[in-house]
């Protein structure tokens, strides 16, 4: 953004500058070339005057002929024609050859024709030159021509001096233009890049994040403003939830555990009817500790903010493949770690190991004697593809699109909580899950975790 702002203000003074400095420019040179041209004109003026006493009343031409060297020590060139446009007198031009000087004196008589013909001054740039001729006498009946010849050459080098003055003040005003569209640009992206920062903290679980709201301009403090308060209900969100969390886990578990231990007591003393009551109670509170222990692990999840680090998946699995592997065997279950070795991912420390257990737990449940499960996992562009597949009974379309519910499974065996954990840690790491039909039978869980670097095969 800083950027962009920088360009477009740059942009704007490039074109304010050139609406300005290029007319001006236009303008100072036409004036300059109009005063050129009237002095030229002016000067030929006066040798048409001295030449009017030779030409019209027939004095002596030495007036004439000295106003004529006095041209020619000023570096200008002249030469009066009479009313046929034949030369009377002249002056060489400094620098010029035989060669040019004859194509001069053709030109030179050709303009002083039309002068006195068109009864009216004529000009004529050629070769850097401007050619002046100014009839002489009556201007109803010219007596002949004067013609005078100035070169260019100082008025080209003034031009070029204007325009170079006029360049050096357009860069001069581009430059500070380029310096104040940075400092403008930095002025408003510094404390939107500490809102972003800030943004991506929180994100991350820095809770107590805030962003600065002492700079820049008006609306990025009151976004920084309306951002830290966001924060700070977010962060007193969470922590309330998580003293809850705690406050549920004291209040449920005491009492559960207290009286499954005096049903424990009362089962030792009592007759067979009795007892076997006793146990159908025990049971029903084994499960009910097994539900509380499941919400409370989903509400940990929901409320948990993960930071991710880098995860090597191939390690994680293979611990918990061992570790699960007793249970298997004890069920007669085959369990097959498939993982491709230096896969690494990036979640919160611990959430692939509870994700893992979730998925191997529910699996071992629903499968008997004879079946098995495979956990594979492999690299996919930025992504690590982690599934864990049984072929077991597997869970029919509807069940699978609402397995990752709370309770939402009805064909649940257990607490129907396992798979609704999962999806809460792997989406809150930024990663998707989703169920499919094993090939030949069975429930595949798919679970697309962001990678975490160079991935080895």
């Amino acid at each position: 953004m800083t950027r962009r702002i920088a360009l477009a203000v740059m942009a704007l003074v490039t074109v304010l500058l050139a609406l300005a400095v290029v007319p001006l420019g236009l303008s100072l040179a036409g004036r300059e070339r109009t005063s050129f041209r009237d002095g030229a004109a002016a000067a030929d003026r006066a040798i048409a005057a001295a030449a009017e006493e030779h030409l019209s009343d027939r004095r002596s031409p030495a007036s004439m002929r000295q106003l004529l060297e006095r041209t020619r020590q000023s570096g200008d060139c002249a030469a009066v024609f009479d009313s046929d446009g034949d030369r009377e007198a002249a002056t060489s031009c400094p620098g010029q050859g035989e060669e040019e000087a004859g194509r001069a004196a053709e030109d030179w008589a050709a303009l002083a024709r039309r002068a006195i013909a068109d009864q009216a001054a004529v000009a004529l740039e050629r070769d850097d030159r401007l050619v002046v001729a100014v009839p002489v006498g009556d201007s109803a009946h010219p007596a002949g021509a004067a013609v005078l010849s100035r070169s260019a050459e100082p008025m080209n080098e003034r031009i070029s001096t204007m325009w170079g003055r006029l360049a050096l003040i357009g860069a001069a005003g581009l430059v500070a233009g380029a310096l104040l569209a940075v400092a403008l640009a930095r002025w408003v992206g510094r404390p939107l890049r500490a809102v972003d920062a800030a943004a991506r903290q929180l994100g991350e679980g820095s809770l107590e994040v805030r962003a600065p709201g002492d700079r820049g301009p008006d609306e990025v403090r009151r976004l920084s403003a309306t951002f830290n308060t966001m924060a700070a209900r977010l962060e007193a969100l969470i922590h309330g939830h998580r003293v809850v969390v705690a406050d549920v886990s004291h209040q449920l578990r005491t009492p559960l555990a207290a009286l499954r231990l005096r049903l424990d007591v009362l089962a030792a003393d009592a007759d067979d009817d009795t007892a076997s009551e006793l146990a159908s109670a025990q049971e029903e509170i084994a499960r009910l500790s097994r539900l509380v222990d499941g919400l409370l692990a989903v509400a940990r999840a929901e409320n948990a903010v993960p930071r991710p680090v880098p995860v090597r998946v191939d390690e994680v699995v293979q611990d918990r493949v061992a570790a699960w592997n007793p249970v298997a065997l004890e069920r007669h279950v085959s369990l097959v770690d498939r993982c491709r070795p230096g896969l690494t991912a990036r979640l919160g420390a611990g959430d692939l190991e509870q994700v893992l257990d979730n998925l191997l737990a529910n699996a071992l449940d629903a499968l008997g004697e004879g079946t098995r499960v495979r956990v594979e996992g492999v690299a996919r562009r930025d992504r690590v593809v982690l599934t864990v597949a049984d072929d077991g009974p597997g869970m029919s379309e509807s069940a699978r699109e609402a397995a990752f519910r709370r309770f939402g499974n009805p064909e649940a065996s257990g607490t129907g909580l396992g798979l609704a954990i999962v999806h809460r840690l792997i989406t809150a790491n930024g990663g998707t899950t989703r169920l499919e039909e094993t090939p030949g039978g069975g429930l595949t869980v798919v679970l697309e975790l962001p990678a975490g670097g160079l991935n080895h095969f």
